[in-house]
């Protein structure tokens, strides 16, 4: 099993020195926190937010998953250069139709710093006449 890594796992006497490191790593998951029952509701996820991530040949975000609990829902995979090799934001939308409430988890691989995994995000499911 690879080791996942998670922001709060920095000491708080390092927070600053190596904020950098984990936010460039880090997945976030950008959602509403409500959806529609059989609906398609869009969940879109974005890897760092401050710094950017590197797009080198032997350097850089090669997947980016989608979980629900212990559920796999999605995957999208990148190759080097697809953000013309210049550092960024590596984002992607997926986009679900879900019939029960979800508590979703993304997690993010560097080809050189490992699997990342986002702050998990509860999305309560409604019918369409609730509000």
């Amino acid at each position: 099993m690879p080791r996942i890594f998670e922001a709060n796992e920095i000491p708080a006497d390092e927070k600053e020195v190596r904020r950098d490191y984990f936010d460039r790593h880090s997945p976030r998951i950008l959602c509403e926190s409500t959806a529609k029952r059989g609906e398609k509701f869009r969940v879109k996820i974005v890897v760092g937010e401050e710094y950017q991530h590197p797009d080198e040949g032997d350097h850089y975000i090669s997947f980016i998953q989608l979980w629900n609990r212990e559920t796999f829902l999605a995957q999208v995979h990148f190759t080097p250069g697809m953000m013309g090799g210049k550092p960024g934001q590596v984002e992607v939308d997926f986009y679900l139709v879900p019939s029960v409430s979800m508590n979703l988890t993304a997690l993010a691989n560097c080809t050189k710093h490992g699997l990342w995994q986002s702050k998990q995000v509860d999305v309560k499911v409604i019918d369409g006449l609730e509000q």
